[in-house]
């Protein structure tokens, strides 16, 4: 297994940081790894709802099932996925309220058995991607 965080402040509330996050057709302008939902982003944000994503981390094409497991609107919103060989991903995006701005914090999870040969280089590029989609998700809100 993998696990990867990132964590910074926004100076922006945490409704604004959230709708921005949400927005599925300018997702790609601060998610460093995501390069398109091939049938759109999720209809409807909802537990349950699901969608498909490509992404490319570590200079690989990736498409990723995911599935809505939790949401909080303005606070929490957990996806799981299933990746190819047999890889199993999650992400979980939490919004906490600081002031008049916002701490946000990504936590992900990468599983299966082709992580376990690549865990060390995934670690690390996949943590580069979280602190750079913060920083560029920073910059459309504030």
């Amino acid at each position: 297994m993998a696990e990867v965080s990132a964590e910074a402040r926004i100076e922006a509330p945490a409704e604004k940081v959230w709708a921005q996050l949400v927005d599925w057709s300018a997702y790609g302008e601060w998610n460093t790894t995501h390069t398109a939902f091939p049938k759109g982003g999720p209809a409807t944000l909802a537990v349950g709802g699901t969608f498909q994503e490509n992404l490319k981390l570590m200079g690989f094409p990736a498409e990723v099932e995911w599935t809505i497991a939790e949401l909080e609107p303005a606070r929490v919103l957990t996806i799981r996925g299933k990746g190819p060989m047999a890889v199993d991903l999650s992400t979980r995006y939490t919004l906490t309220p600081d002031g008049s701005a916002t701490t946000v914090r990504i936590d992900g999870a990468f599983t299966g058995a082709a992580v376990a040969l690549m865990a060390g280089k995934l670690k690390d590029s996949a943590t580069a991607a979280l602190n750079e989609s913060l920083r560029k998700l920073g910059g459309l809100v504030a």
